[in-house]
This record gives structure tokens, sequence and C-alpha cells, in this order.
């Protein structure tokens, strides 16, 4: 299939647009009038969010109940899913997936335990940093049309390798259906402490504010849809959240020796995550876009998500031809993408180049698909340009640094002068006071 074609930097950043996660007014007609019959003929998506928090801050579970009937038809007996349940969805896993999600949280736990800060202490210069974790942290694992074992892993693993003391987990029941077996089974092995049967806003706000049956978090990690994203950022503040995710996205930089069966494997597991995600080529040879487009029929073909890997290829897919390899680094630190793959013939000769990405994929070999499931790192990354400033989530975000002033009567004489300069100089006399007294009685003790 013909996917659009622009050539250069300055035509992509033209066409290479971003998609706001928290933009509800470009929401398909469907929504917005499903929006208007659930929550009044003048509710608005964000209205309708608002409401929602507000009602589960004041009323607790009855609201969170309220709501999941409402939006998903579920009204289960508890909203915490008993232990019964969760023992049966791990008896229930093929033992080869078992195997599968097992070796994957091993590897997730060897890549956040290499990567955990410790404690310093400088003594002779009377300074240090300790960590500590946060005490509880709220997980959320979307539902819809599929269900992401890999996410739980991907953001339980990290809180507890960071030290977090309690790890929950929040994920909607579609009417009377039982809970997917494999996201049940992905969090007796990641170690999350509860699960509740309960999705969306009235999940956010659930974890953001507390009920009777479902304790407040220090931070909500996960992702979601719009009204999901929404949400996390009106309690932004009241909790922490890792972040605002938009559609995800992928960036392929291939040369021409790059393998056109991979790469089109590539966009379309990218594409095939949802009509909004934006699986995009850049490349220095044409042939090897004609060997892609061509690649792209043979294998979505039988795919049983054509339609939607079309549609998003269609809608946001791209190819950007430029005239030299440095150009296409340029249009990826440009566009900053979530994953970035190298598939070029020596990928590690261009990592020191890569200034801005979620994640980078090298080689044929490290495809994009593998962070998802087993590389290591958490999936979890910033969208949206995002990676100008923000990192994957990993025990960095699930801990808090806290550093340590211990100076020695030496060390606090020797620097005591420049900071009654520094307070006299901004006008703050009780400030210079405080350090002056000290410098005075140091001045008076009797040397030993």
């Amino acid at each position: 299939m013909r996917i659009k074609q622009v050539r250069g930097l300055a035509a992509a950043e033209s066409v290479l647009t971003r998609i706001d996660p928290l933009d509800l007014s470009s929401l398909p007609d469907e929504t917005l009038q499903r929006t208007r019959a659930l929550f009044g003929s003048d509710a608005t998506p964000e209205s309708s969010v608002l409401q929602m928090l507000r009602d589960v801050r004041a009323e607790g579970d009855d609201a969170v109940r309220r709501y999941a009937k409402l939006l998903d038809g579920a009204d289960p007996e508890s909203l915490e899913v008993p232990a019964a349940e969760l023992d049966a969805a791990w008896d229930a896993t093929p033992d080869d997936l078992k195997r599968a999600l097992q070796l994957a949280a091993e590897r997730i736990t060897a890549f956040h335990q290499a990567t955990l800060p410790r404690d310093w202490v400088d003594l002779g210069g009377g300074l240090g940093e300790l960590i500590r974790p946060l005490e509880r942290v709220g997980l959320y694992a979307p539902g819809g049309t599929a269900a992401y074992p890999s996410t739980v892993l991907m953001t339980a693993i990290p809180a507890r390798v960071a030290g977090v003391r309690e790890v929950v987990l929040a994920t909607p029941r579609r009417g009377a259906e039982p809970l997917n077996a494999t996201v049940l089974a992905a969090a007796r092995i990641a170690g999350v402490d509860a699960v509740y049967q309960v999705g969306g806003v009235p999940a956010i706000g659930a974890l953001a504010y507390g009920t009777e049956s479902i304790r407040k978090v220090d931070k909500i990690c996960g992702p979601g849809n719009v009204f999901v994203a929404y949400a996390k950022r009106m309690v932004q503040g009241q909790v922490d959240i890792d972040g605002v995710f938009g559609p995800t996205e992928t960036i392929v930089l291939a040369d021409h020796t790059a393998n056109p069966v991979f790469c089109a494997a590539d966009l379309i597991a990218q594409a095939e995550h949802d009509p909004m995600a934006s699986a995009i080529l850049v490349t220095d040879s044409e042939t090897l876009v004609n060997a892609i487009e061509s690649e792209l029929d043979d294998q979505i073909a039988g795919n049983p998500r054509a339609e939607t890997i079309r549609h998003s290829l269609e809608r946001q897919g791209c190819v950007v031809l430029v005239e030299q390899f440095s150009e296409a680094i340029a249009v990826a630190n440009h566009i900053a993408p979530e994953h970035l793959c190298l598939m070029v013939a020596d990928p590690w000769a261009w990592a020191g180049e890569v200034r801005n990405a979620g994640g980078l994929f090298l080689g044929e070999f490290s495809p994009e698909v593998m962070g998802d499931y087993i590389a290591g790192p958490s999936h979890v990354m910033p969208t949206g340009g995002t990676a100008r400033f923000s990192s994957a989530l990993s025990v960095h975000h699930f801990v808090r640094t806290m550093p340590v002033v211990g100076l020695s009567p030496q060390r606090f004489a020797d620097l005591g002068a420049a900071a009654v300069r520094i307070a006299e100089a901004e006008g703050l006399p009780g400030h210079a006071g405080a350090v002056q007294a000290r410098l005075d009685h140091i001045a008076t003790m009797t040397p030993t």
C-alpha cells in the first residue's frame, strides 16, 4: 500500500503534527452522543470527567459502583477481585504463557535493579542524599479491544524494585464478563497486592481520593483512553502521575541495507494498536520505500486487525525521504518519538547522535516489539514529543530523593561568611543572624 511521502526536514515538520492527548474536542461523534446520553444534553467530555471525579470524591464506593454500571454494565459484589479469582486465573494460564511471563518479569526486574539509585554520604563535605520509595502506587490497565498483561509487568515491577510498599491495580470489568485471566496472572507474577475491578475515570478518582474500598495512593501509573488521560491530569497534585500519554508512535530510521520485510512488519506492529497510532519511516533509499510498500500489502492481507492497520497507516503513517542519513537523525530528534528504531548497517555508530527518543532500538534484531514485552526497560514511554524533556517509566519514578546536610563546625565556619553575605544581599537579616550567631559561637570556642 502507498503511504504519504514528504521530502526533507522542512516538509516533515509541516506534516508530522502532534496529537494532543487531552484534546477532547476531536472525539468521534458517537462518543460525544454517548456522553450527552449518559450525562445530559449539555454535557461535554470535559464536564463528564469533572462530574465523575467530583462524585467519586464525595460519594466514594457508591459513585464508583454507579458509574461502573452506567459505563461498563458491571455490578460486581466486591470492588476488589477475590483472591480465589486470581488463583483461578493463574491456574488457567497455559504453562508456556506462564513461562513467557516469568521470563519477561525476570528481565524487567534485572534491568530495573541495575538502574536503582542508592544513598550516598560525604561525611567530610557534610552532604548526602537519601532515597525513599513511595508508600502506595496505583496502576491502571485498560480494557477495551485488547488486554495488556505486559503493561502490568512494566509498571508494577519497577515500583516493586524501587521498594514501594503497596502496589494495587485497577482494570475494568465489562458487564458480567470475567476479567482477562492473563492480566490477573501478570498481576500475580508482579506482586500486585490488590486488584480492583473498576476502570476509566471512576478508577482514577478512586485511586486519587480514596473510597471505602480503595485507599488513596501516592502515584497513578499506566495508559488509558483520552478520558483517563484527562482525569489523570485533573487529579495531578492530589497525587503524582507518570504522565499524560497520547497515541503510540514509532519512527523507523532505515538505510539501503535495511530488510524491507522487517521494516514493514515493524510498521504494521505499530499501526495495529489503534487508528491514531503513528508509524513513520525515514530513509534515504527510494528503493527501500518501494520494497516496503509491496511488503505491507502482503503482510496486511489476512491480518485480523487489517482494517485498523490500514486506517492508521493512511491517517497517521508517513514516509520521509532525505538526501543523507544524517538528515534522518535530525528528523527524529525534531519529532522526539516514543520509539526510535535504527535499521541501519551500523546502528551503534549513530546512537550517539540521537538526543530525543523515549526508547532507542538498535538494529534489525532489536525491534520495538521486544521492548513491548521482554527486553527489560518499561514500555511506558513519553509520547507526543515529550521525550524532549521526559523519560521512560523507571524505578526513578517511584522514589523520592531527600538531600541531607550535616556540616561539622569547621565546615560551617568555612562556609558561613559567604552565607551571611548572600542573606544580606537578599535583605533577610534574620537569615544572616542565624548564621552569624553560630560563627560567633565558634569563634569563642577554646581550641583543643
